[in-house]
């Protein structure tokens, strides 16, 4: 029989209907419904290390950006653990509202057992391809830095696993010693561990310039089955090759040390409401015919292939219960479709 707290944590996937059937008391009908959702039935989730850090991750990241902006979700979190999810990325709150203070909480129980990521701009005013100045570069520095004790200081925390340069489209920038010193005082100080760097806009100049310099240990970028993702349009780059095509320049990063994180894997298919939606099937001449008759989604195929196709790990936003599940078996049976 279901303990008592195992239980619960059924309900917690259940979302407000199914604590409200908690409060009623109704606890077969609770438990049937929450057996209904497929909560024994969840695969397990699969690992990969991360690169030179070392760390053994889940294959699924939980993206705490937007989904706790504005409200904790402590019991998608705490479901998201007990699943097998170890590796939680959040971001500065300028951007991201109040997601870090409400993370918090989650971190403070947890910190043995999870790798924590946040983030920050090192913001400059010049073009991707733009040599930057000594003088902007150290400003750009000391932004980040300040920008990363803020982070520490919203989490409650002293010390995160990896801090990230946000959205970062400058290879000049992420190759400065203005950076490198800024996160080796920071580490010295034992604020961070590793230095990491997020792209979705110029990411395949800024990866080769990072897997350069041999800093960074981490890189989050825009990536799809059909190459990389522009943030700028909404798209797919123009003229981009494919993840497959790709793979030698990711193949390189990883023989590097670097963990490569993937994100917007799935964005096209979901388009924006005001643009009229997205387009579902846009990877699908990408797929052979086993994935396209798969029982995956749309999305789970999106996640599927790039974890297949040269990335550690996704980082998924996971805002409710039927997007964690969805995220979560993708990632933890993604190369059952590609044996």
């Amino acid at each position: 029989m279901a303990t008592r707290r195992s239980f619960v944590n059924q309900l917690a996937m259940l979302g407000a209907g199914g604590f409200a059937l908690l409060r009623h008391g109704n606890y077969s009908t609770a438990r049937a419904a929450a057996a209904a959702t497929g909560a024994d039935a969840w695969p397990e989730m699969s690992y990969r290390t991360l690169g030179r850090t070392g760390f053994n991750a889940s294959r699924l990241v939980y993206g705490c950006g937007a989904a706790l902006s504005k409200s904790p979700a402590d019991h998608l979190l705490n479901l998201a653990l007990e699943k097998g999810v170890n590796v939680f990325d959040v971001g500065y709150s300028a951007y991201y509202g109040k997601a870090e203070q409400h993370l918090a909480p989650f971190i403070r129980s947890h910190r043995d057992n999870i790798f924590v990521i946040s983030k920050a701009p090192a913001p400059v005013r010049a073009d991707a391809d733009e040599e930057v100045s000594v003088e902007d570069a150290k400003r750009a520095a000391a932004t980040w830095t300040q920008l990363m004790n803020q982070s520490l200081s919203e989490l409650g925390q002293e010390h995160v696993d990896a801090y990230y340069v946000m959205g970062s489209n400058n290879p000049s920038l992420i190759s400065s010693d203005e950076i490198r010193l800024a996160f080796e005082a920071a580490r010295d100080a034992g604020k961070v561990t590793h230095l990491g760097v997020s792209s979705h806009e110029n990411a395949q100049n800024v990866l080769a310039a990072a897997v350069e310099t041999g800093w960074y240990d981490l890189a989050m970028i825009a990536i799809t089955p059909a190459g990389w993702y522009d943030w700028n349009s909404r798209s797919i780059l123009e003229g981009t090759p494919d993840i497959i095509s790709l793979g030698p320049r990711l193949e390189a990063a990883r023989d590097a040390g670097v963990a490569l994180v993937g994100m917007k894997a799935g964005r096209l298919l979901a388009g924006r409401w005001y643009a009229g939606g997205g387009n579902a099937k846009a990877f699908n001449r990408y797929y052979d015919e086993k994935l396209l008759q798969s029982d995956l989604t749309d999305f789970q195929r999106s996640y599927a292939y790039v974890l297949e196709h040269g990335l550690d790990v996704v980082n998924a936003d996971i805002q409710n219960f039927g997007i964690l599940e969805q995220n979560f078996k993708a990632a933890a049976l993604s190369a059952g479709y590609f044996a």
